[in-house]
Parts: structure tokens; sequence; C-alpha cells
């Protein structure tokens, strides 16, 4: 906790990163390790306890079996993983090469705590599945271009409409509506806005994924299928109006989308092939 407060004060993240992701890593595993010990030891109908100290008690630590001191810290792991984001998320969201060194090896522990219901780790599992320098095939089915976008740092795929309508609609590249500068600007100002505040941004498409399922905004980048070894999203004509405030998921990690190509027309022939017809867009002929 301190270390993350020096952080959040002007401290290295990179220096700091080691002893808190390392600590968080630890305590996921360990919180895994007691749900295993809780389940073993207990019937089908006997659900995990609600994470808090107040459960810890000789009858707890005897279930879990083993060493006392062992199940004493598998029991705390449990009771605290939450408490480790505030620290994790100081260094996660401010710096890149923190997250390509920890973040992978992370994510899947985070998501499999997740996964038991009894944590809201939310904020940790997508600050370890930002993407950073991640090249994105990105197919507009009305026009039946594609295009390569590369994208990092974006917390959430609002973020993500946003930058894709700036790069595309603003670019004049497809038609539809150019968000707003100051919307653009909360997606991608290093700078953190400060407080809450009151900029609408508008959806200018549909998010898809090849097989034609809809990307929800709510969701991540990362959430976008993997093709051939290439994320690939579809664009489509929105389903109805939908309004989200501007903010950013992450407000100390500001995000970036740059079109860094035009497919050829073949290219975006053979990409298109590679979706499902089910997901109403055009297709180049």
């Amino acid at each position: 906790m301190a270390a993350g407060f020096c952080v959040e004060r002007g401290a290295d993240p990179a220096a700091c990163a080691e002893p808190i992701l390392s600590a968080v890593h630890k305590d996921l595993l360990d919180a895994l390790e007691f749900a295993r010990r809780w389940t073993a030891g207990g019937g089908a109908e006997d659900e995990l306890p609600e994470p808090d100290q107040k459960i810890i008690d000789d009858a707890l630590l005897a279930r879990l079996g083993g060493d006392a001191h062992e199940a004493t810290r598998l029991a705390l792991a449990w009771c605290s993983a939450e408490e480790w984001q505030p620290p994790a998320l100081a260094v996660l969201c401010r710096s890149a090469e923190v997250r390509h060194r920890y973040a992978s090896a992370i994510l899947p522990d985070c998501r499999d705590v997740e996964a038991l219901e009894r944590h809201d780790l939310k904020c940790l599992s997508y600050a370890l599945a930002v993407l950073d320098d991640e090249p994105l095939l990105v197919l507009h089915g009305p026009t039946g271009r594609g295009f390569e976008v590369r994208i990092g740092g974006i917390g959430d795929n609002f973020q993500l409409h946003t930058l894709l309508a700036h790069v595309l609609v603003g670019g004049g590249h497809v038609p539809g509506t150019t968000p707003s500068a100051e919307s653009v600007r909360l997606a991608t100002d290093p700078e953190p806005a400060r407080g809450r505040t009151e900029t609408v941004a508008t959806g200018t498409f549909e998010l898809l994924a090849p097989d034609g399922t809809r990307i929800w905004n709510e969701g991540l980048p990362d959430d976008i299928p993997v093709v051939e070894g290439r994320r690939l999203l579809v664009l489509d004509e929105p389903m109805y109006e939908r309004s989200w405030n501007a903010d950013r998921f992450f407000p100390h990690l500001p995000g970036t989308a740059v079109l860094t190509r035009t497919l050829t027309a073949d290219e975006t022939r053979t990409w298109f092939a590679r979706t499902s017809p089910s997901n109403g867009t055009l297709r180049p002929s």
C-alpha cells in the first residue's frame, strides 16, 4: 500500500511494480488454494464464504487442513484479495512496461478468482487485460472497407468506440458522426480529468465479432476475437442510438488509436470472407 501511494505521488512505477504485483499474484494463488481446500472439505451445497476476516476461526482453519500457519495465510489471502487493487492499479495504469512484464501471468489467476463470484476484481482484471501497441483489423460493413488500427492503453470499449469513430469518421474514411473534441480529449489526454465530467459520447457503430455476435461497449478490447493471429473487429450501423459519459475507465491511463493503413481491396475481401453473413454487414464484391 505504501509503495502504491508513492507511485501515485510520482515514484517510478517500474521500480515499485515487483513487490506490489508479486504479492498480488501470490495472494490470488493463495485465494484459489483456499477455495480448493474449502470445497474439498465440505459438501457440494456448501458455498464459499464471503471474504471477511470475521470468518477466520479454529473451525475454518481445521477445515483447510495442513499447517496452521499456512491455513491462516490462505484464509487471509481469501479475505484481502480486493484490497490489493489500489496499489496494483497505481503501477499498472502508469506504465506499459509494467503491464508487458507482469499482466499476462497474473490475469488468468485474477479471472479464476473472479469466477468464484465472491470478489469484485473488475478493476484489476481490466487493468491486467489492457492491450498495448496492439494491431487491430477493422472491417466497416456498410462501406466494405478495411483498416489496420494500432491501439494501446484503452480501458474499455466505450473508449475504443470513441477513438475508432475519431480515427475513421473524423479522418473521412467512413461516414458517420464525428465524436466531439472534448470526448476525444477525455479518451486520450495524459492529464486525467478532475472529477466526473458532463461530456456525453454518442455511439457511431455497432461493434461486432467476426461471427456476428455483439462486442459490448462495457467490455474490453481484449474481448475482440483473434482470427489467424490478428484481432478482427466488424463495424456496422448502430442498431439504436446509445450514449455514455465520456470519462475513461482508468483516469490515469490515456488511450491511443492510430490508423496505420487502409487495407487493399483484395485484403479486405479476404478478411470479410472470415466473417459470418449473420452479422448483417455488406460484403465487398
